[in-house]
């Protein structure tokens, strides 16, 4: 790495940990090269409204990073992933774990699928379909969700993804009490917390929950 570029992975680093994220320095590469390739793509497809490195770096990666800790399982489904947040990020720090990040938008399905072979990531699968089309086979171990849609909703349209041990993340601002109020019986809510994101300044949380048995 260049002199700016190895400064540039140093901070990301340290900034990841403050969001309880170790990140490698060769990890370090492939997430700040993952930006170069949104910047790249951006300026035709328009795959995002957030154009600077920096917002780049605190609303994509460590807006993602926030919740390594809570994934569960081997396999990890990201619904709604638009430009591959926040399962691109958190398959460069998970390989052992398969990925696959869904989306109806084609051509941010299409940028998920350049940038996980241009970062040689082989768990990622990027799948163009909408979320709660019927789907056959093994559910999911962790489902996580950032910003996809409101809890009631969002539950309806993963639960084909979902079995009695699959765990759903859904990535919110603030504190959604009246989407919580609302989860229906059939799901229960594990966990409520605030998310650490450094250099966010706004609120981030996190709601864990699980099928009723």
């Amino acid at each position: 790495m260049s002199g700016q570029s190895s400064r540039e992975g140093s901070e990301f680093g340290a900034k990841a940990r403050e969001a309880a994220a170790a990140v490698t320095d060769d990890q370090a590469v492939k997430l700040l090269r993952l930006l170069d390739e949104l910047v790249k793509w951006n300026a035709t497809y328009n795959l995002t409204a957030i154009t600077k490195r920096e917002e780049m770096i605190t609303h994509h990666l460590l807006d993602s990073l926030s919740v390594n800790a809570d994934l569960s399982g081997e396999t990890v489904a990201d619904v709604g992933t638009g430009a591959g947040f926040p399962g691109l990020p958190l398959a460069v720090l998970n390989p052992t774990r398969r990925f696959t990040l869904i989306d109806s938008n084609n051509k941010k399905v299409r940028f998920v699928a350049h940038a996980a072979r241009t970062l040689g990531l082989t768990n990622v699968e990027a799948v163009h379909a909408r979320a709660e089309s019927p789907r056959t086979g093994t559910p999911f171990d962790t489902v996580v969700a950032r910003a996809f849609a409101a809890l009631p909703e969002l539950l309806q349209k993963v639960e084909p993804l979902c079995g009695p041990e699959t765990r759903v993340l859904a990535m919110k601002g603030k504190r959604p009490d009246d989407e919580i109020a609302a989860v229906p019986p059939s799901w229960r809510v594990i966990e409520t917390r605030p998310l650490t994101v450094p250099g966010l300044n706004e609120e981030r949380h996190l709601v864990t929950l699980r099928k009723q048995p």
